[in-house]
């Protein structure tokens, strides 16, 4: 029998994810555009990810979308809830997965994940940027760093500053004074991660919080973060270099599952 490739794209809101998978097993390439839904982003990460599986379209059995912009994906065969191909990817790397924390560009939800992989029960914030991808964008603008380097300030720090506000813009406005009032950088970047996972790690705590728990998004790179939501919730946090990729990998899954139902389908008609 021949190999089955499937495709799974997540379009976020602030990226465009691709994975292609093999037999519903095995990863065969992935790609990853800093732009998401009402862009170019996605088809530049279709385009991105065939050309490293070194494949064309006509090749993929099966396109399932997910994500923010799921439903202006013409390229797909079918569209699946992120929240449903968030546990499938989280599942597919941590077989013990019980909780996952998502931190995406423009919202944060917490999953509580029962046997198998099945979502249970979920909670949402997608009303306010803090507490989100987009919140630690702003704050590297204010102080002037490139966010792929707020993790090494934080590692750096030697004093707990504490970040009062939840409100990006009222958040804002308090860094441009700890920075006036001469606190360090390092300090304030650790203030920041500290207010985030206070944020996040309630939200968390609503649907229960229970080990494995695996954090996935793009901010889950961020080793700060990692840090910052493990003191919080006092417990032991998963994450992977896959963890941005885990919508499209749950997207990719479901797309050979569906692709396998479907043709299971076809052989009754023709028998």
């Amino acid at each position: 029998m021949s190999d089955v490739l499937t495709m799974g794209v997540d379009v976020g809101s602030t990226a465009s994810k691709s994975v292609i998978l093999k037999n519903g097993k095995e990863i065969v390439a992935s790609s990853c555009i800093d732009v998401g839904a009402g862009t170019s982003g996605p088809a530049r990460a279709i385009k991105e990810v065939l050309e490293n599986a070194k494949i064309t379209r006509d090749d993929v059995a099966y396109v399932m979308a997910t994500g923010y912009g799921r439903n202006t994906l013409e390229e797909a065969d079918y569209q699946m809830s992120e929240l449903s191909c968030h546990a499938k990817g989280a599942y597919f790397l941590f077989p013990n997965v019980r909780t996952i924390i998502d931190i995406g560009g423009q919202d944060a939800k917490a999953l509580k994940i029962g046997d198998g992989g099945m979502l249970e029960n979920f909670v949402m914030n997608d009303k306010c940027a803090a507490g989100t991808g987009r919140f630690l964008d702003v704050i590297a603008r204010v102080l002037e760093v490139d966010v792929s380097e707020l993790q090494n300030l934080d590692a750096k720090s030697t004093k707990q500053v504490g970040i009062s506000s939840t409100c990006t813009v009222f958040a804002e406005s308090e860094v441009i004074s700890q920075l006036a009032s001469g606190t360090k950088i390092e300090d304030i970047v650790r203030g920041i991660h500290d207010a985030i996972a206070s944020r996040v790690g309630s939200l968390a705590k609503r649907v229960g919080l229970r080990d494995d728990i695996v954090f996935t998004g793009g901010v889950a790179l961020n080793k700060g973060m990692v840090r910052a939501l493990s003191e919080n919730t006092g417990h032991k946090i998963l994450t992977s270099p896959l963890c941005q990729l885990n919508g499209a990998l749950g997207a990719a899954l479901f797309g050979y599952q569906k692709y396998k139902l479907e043709a299971r389908k076809k052989a009754r008609v023709k028998a």
